[in-house]
């Protein structure tokens, strides 16, 4: 059900994102994946010639991201794919500004049956980025791709989360009978050439949420031949590394997926129209470089990575309706002043554990030790908020009040402790001692804060008989290692899909983290014989699925369950919430946007952005 918005934490990298509005996610983590964080000397100038021959190269939107995997809208699972994506794909509803609450983007209308099953859209006057009108059966082509395709990676969307209608048959794989998808059944139709109905088996809250997510943007039909009955007109290869056709404000220009990305403005879009040329999207993985890049003013608009970043250069001149801060950085090392954003962005960081790898009492020691208050605070920069539960303050049952209240009286690890004593009596009744220690990988990411929170953790835990190997990995490659089961212990981290509980709670749910599946949604293996609270999630998990209309009734259901899952968690550490992020971005003068709300920059669309002369 998400977005796998599996986050980078807070720096530069994320400037990827501060390009679209900033996951994703997409999808577009999903994912997802919002930037790495500090970790070189500021007055290190490695990078500091990239991109630098942009700056005869026009109107061009600047932006340094990280490095993406595809441009077709069904196969992306990272943020900064799912960037690039939502510039030149529009699905049927949208975030504008990535503000908490959709609208109607190629859906002009819509009606919703009495009994919230059938969902019946009306959609606009648009064409495809190669002339082509878009049309009802465009979208029920790229909903069937998106359900049936081999390089589809979230059938799970149409079919779980969604709830599409649809007929399966029985069919052997590995040596057992399962019950798949069969082809053409899908409950979506064309009514004519401008409506499209879409039939679900039950109630889903956060339909219209769902529909926003650019994996369901329309492709025109044939065009892949990657599904039955279609030969195509190209390989998915092709459309998805160097031939995407979508309906967006900008299409696709060039990729080098090491080096950058551009998309160029599309003169016949429906919408508001580009006011830029195209976006250039630069490809740095090294926190050094991506600062350096920004100093040197090849990018518009940035984040700053943690290490460089100075919490006494911000001055707040006012706070919006959205909770978004504005107001100024500086000065900057290259002498400038820079516009400054911050907002509480709908997501979480963690540290997750393969508990089929790591026992139970040595993740519960590992909870005990970790202060997320001191690593917020120390590390972080005060950029963000600790976190206690693994579903963000804004949309917690009950609400901030009720998140704050639970982690500060019942949180069972210590509030804003680290408590090294219970940490070694938990070990020493598992049977761990000096002569009897446990040896564990942490992965993290390419990050400067987190790997200092690592090295942190790491000394704590050498006095609970804990040693603690960190290692860090690129972040598809961490990705790569997670869904095959290889990872111990690592950090990720999860965006809003849509603005929901269940949009988080889905990766604590046991069945999904099964990493002998093709695409688990989280690694964790959480089965009852490696945690004692794998039922009660299981089973609140299910509660949710069984409460799903929009209704006073079943949100009561949900939520119980939604704390039910939260206590699990607790119990069995499946998942350790470190912090919640505070987005900030910062760009120069010449610059004219709206910033992200609480959606996230990787949500926003870049057709609004403006840019006056540069220095």
């Amino acid at each position: 059900m998400e977005r796998r918005s599996f986050l980078k934490a807070t720096g530069s990298a994320a400037a990827a994102a501060a390009l679209a509005g900033c996951s994703s996610d997409s999808d577009e983590t999903e994912g997802a994946e919002e930037g790495t964080g500090g970790g070189m000397d500021s007055t290190d100038d490695s990078g500091g010639d990239v991109g630098t021959d942009l700056k005869e190269e026009g109107d061009l939107w600047r932006v340094n991201t990280g490095t993406m995997t595809t441009m077709d809208p069904i196969e992306a699972t990272d943020t900064q794919s799912g960037i690039v994506i939502q510039q030149m794909f529009d699905p049927l509803m949208n975030y504008p500004d990535s503000q908490p609450a959709v609208e109607g983007l190629m859906a002009a209308d819509y009606e919703v049956s009495e009994d919230f099953t059938t969902y019946t859209f009306q959609l606009k006057d648009a064409t495809f980025h190669n002339g082509d009108t878009v049309t009802a059966s465009d979208f029920v082509y790229a909903f069937e791709r998106l359900t049936a395709s081999s390089n589809s990676s979230r059938a799970y969307f149409v079919l779980d989360s969604l709830g599409v209608t649809h007929e399966t048959t029985t069919e052997t794989v590995d040596g057992e009978e399962q019950e798949v998808y069969q082809s053409g059944t899908l409950g979506v139709e064309a009514i004519d050439e401008t409506t499209l109905e879409i039939q679900l088996e039950s109630p889903f809250a956060s339909t219209l949420e769902m529909l926003a997510y650019s994996s369901f943007s329309p492709v025109p039909e044939g065009m892949v031949g990657d599904i039955e009955g279609y030969e195509g007109e190209m390989t998915q290869a092709e459309f998805s590394s160097s031939n995407p056709v979508g309906n967006g404000p900008f299409e696709f220009d060039t990729w080098d997926s090491g080096t950058e990305a551009r998309v160029s403005a599309y003169d016949d879009y429906y919408g508001e129209s580009a006011s830029v040329d195209g976006v250039h999207f630069a490809v740095i993985e090294n926190d050094s470089a991506n600062y350096n890049y920004a100093m040197n003013r090849n990018a518009d608009i940035f984040e700053l990575p943690t290490a460089q970043y100075d919490p006494g250069k911000v001055s707040v001149e006012e706070e919006d309706d959205q909770g978004r801060q504005i107001g100024s950085y500086g000065e900057l090392r290259n002498g400038a002043t820079a516009n400054y954003s911050a907002v509480s962005n709908i997501g979480v960081f963690y540290l997750g554990f393969n508990m089929a790898s790591v026992p139970k009492p040595v993740r519960q020691a590992v909870a005990y030790a970790m202060n997320q208050h001191t690593v917020v605070e120390q590390v972080f920069k005060q950029r963000g908020e600790p976190a206690y539960n693994f579903t963000p303050k804004s949309i917690f049952p009950g609400g901030a009040q009720n998140y704050n209240d639970r982690a500060e009286n019942e949180y069972p690890y210590g509030y804003d402790d680290s408590q090294l004593g219970e940490a070694r009596s938990v070990m020493e009744e598992a049977g761990y001692g000096e002569n009897e220690r446990f040896a564990m990988e942490l992965t993290i990411y390419e990050s400067g804060v987190w790997s200092e929170t690592a090295s942190i953790l790491r000394d704590q835990l050498q006095s609970v008989y804990i040693d603690l190997e960190v290692n860090q990995a690129p972040f598809n490659t961490l990705l790569e290692r997670g869904r095959n089961g290889e990872l111990e212990m690592y950090s990720l981290g999860w965006v809003a899909g849509w603005p929901a509980p269940d949009n988080f709670l889905q990766l604590l749910n046991p069945p999904q983290t099964d990493t002998s599946l093709d695409f688990p949604i989280s690694y964790v293996n959480w089965q009852p014989e490696n945690g004692d609270a794998a039922q009660q999630a299981e089973e609140a998990y299910q509660a949710i699925a069984e409460n799903p209309a929009p209704t006073e009734e079943d949100q009561t259901a949900r939520n119980d369950a939604y704390l039910e899952m939260e206590n699990a968690n607790w119990e069995d550490v499946a998942m350790l919430p470190v912090y919640h992020e505070l987005t900030e971005l910062f760009w120069y003068d010449h610059v004219d946007f709206a910033p992200p709300a609480g959606m996230g920059p990787s949500r926003q669309k870049m057709n609004t952005v403006s840019l006056g002369d540069r220095e």
